[in-house]
């Protein structure tokens, strides 16, 4: 993918104000930003390390501080439930400051994060810790999204996207046969500090070096009936509604995959760490398959259409692989359920980037509490349906969520790029 120059466009509507971003003609003289995309990309990489972390080892640290799954599982919910708060709070945030800046201090608390995970003496402390991640990734990932909107003309948007949620997957590919190695020879705490530390700073030098500083339209006189204009513009759309319903849904169907799937390979099967790291690989190799490839859908189906196809399928798969008869069964679904949550990702954040265009940045922060609230609903509810029902039972409740979601997306939801009569950003 040809990465592209941009301009700043500000426009002001009612006192507000929002960056837009086209690519400069050659005229214009400015130089390609080469590096936007790996930035972008190695920012995503960084901040999903905690959540293989503890998707990975979570038997490791209950067995460390004496509490089954269903307990260590929850610490995921308490890291969304914090990101949901940060992520709404985002929305001002975005609006006042830059966004290089915003993205850097997310990837600074990952990086707190990692250092205290790996020290903490005692589970509350860990649990503290855990949940400055999902502060870090509060602040991170809308403003990862937010800056595609702002670098990339709409129709390289999809592409970037699947490029930037690659980022993530790709952090599945890598990190798990290496956590998986580093908690084998010397424990969970040492993949923290020796794997997830380093690697969310070297995030953060090159977000410093790779990001342009863009000077911001929006200056300390700003009021606060401006910074919440964005929060108006958002919820007064009933289709930006839908995509934040649709997206809090789908995440949580595909926290059945994400945080308790690992687990279910381990206690199942009696699989080793290790071996249930090589199924993680390749879950996020279709992870990663399916996030590069939505670009292409996204222009054959259109945003709208590919997003439904893909919540649906991976509600259906993710409600179905524990209940599969063979160890190869529940691999392949599995696996198919990550090929399309990739595509479903990377189609839904490409809706809902659209959907009020002069807020991206507060839109991309309240869809990512969105997202929180259902990884959080995911983690929660699944927790409880595992300690009560079983595995078989937290998978069908959780993948009765996708197949809601996409109803919503449905019903709901509209493709701006599909109805609109005028020119475009």
């Amino acid at each position: 993918m040809t990465l592209l120059d941009y301009q700043a466009v500000s426009s002001t509507n009612g006192g507000s104000t929002e960056m837009n971003h086209r690519p400069p003609t050659s005229q214009e003289g400015a130089s390609p930003r080469k590096l936007v995309i790996p930035s972008l990309f190695v920012s995503s990489f960084a901040v999903q390390l905690p959540a293989i972390l503890i998707g990975l080892l979570l038997v490791d640290v209950g067995l460390t501080f004496g509490y089954p799954v269903g307990v260590t599982g929850q610490i995921r919910t308490c890291a969304m439930v914090l990101s949901v708060i940060v992520a709404l709070f985002m929305g001002i945030l975005s609006v006042r400051f830059k966004h290089k800046p915003l993205l850097m201090m997310g990837l600074l608390f990952t990086c707190i994060s990692a250092l205290g995970c790996g020290f903490a003496p005692i589970f509350g402390i860990m649990l503290v810790c855990y949940s400055i991640a999902g502060l870090g990734a509060a602040v991170t990932s809308p403003m990862t999204f937010t800056l595609v909107g702002e670098h990339f003309p709409r129709e390289k948007r999809p592409s970037a996207i699947g490029w930037v949620s690659a980022g993530a997957a790709i952090s599945y590919a890598v990190g798990a046969p290496v956590i998986g190695s580093i908690a084998g020879f010397a424990g969970w705490r040492l993949a923290f500090l020796g794997y997830a530390l380093p690697v969310s700073l070297m995030g953060l030098l090159l977000a410093a070096k790779g990001l342009p500083s863009v000077s911001s339209s929006h200056q300390s006189g700003t009021s606060m009936k401006d910074y919440l204009g964005g929060f108006k513009g958002v919820f007064s759309s009933r289709s930006a509604d839908a995509c934040l319903a649709g997206s809090a849904l789908s995440g949580a169907a595909w926290m059945a995959i994400l945080v308790y799937g690992p687990s279910f390979f381990r206690q199942q099967f009696l699989m080793a760490t290790g071996l249930v790291s090589i199924i993680v690989v390749g879950a996020a190799l279709c992870y990663t398959s399916g996030s590069l490839v939505a670009g292409r859908f996204v222009r054959r189906l259109g945003r709208k259409h590919l997003t439904v196809l893909a919540v649906l399928l991976t509600g259906i798969f993710a409600a179905s692989y524990t209940n599969m008869p063979s160890f190869w069964a529940s691999v392949a679904f599995f696996m198919l359920g990550c090929l399309f949550s990739g595509l479903r990702f990377a189609a839904s954040t490409s809706l809902t980037l659209e959907q009020v265009p002069r807020f991206r940045g507060t839109m991309m922060s309240v869809n990512h509490a969105a997202v929180a609230l259902g990884d959080a609903l995911g983690s929660g509810i699944g927790g409880l349906a595992l300690l009560l029902f079983s595995y078989e039972g937290m998978a069908i409740s959780l993948g009765a969520m996708g197949i809601a979601a996409a109803i919503v997306f449905q019903l709901l939801a509209i493709d701006p790029t599909r109805t609109e009569t005028h020119p475009h950003s």
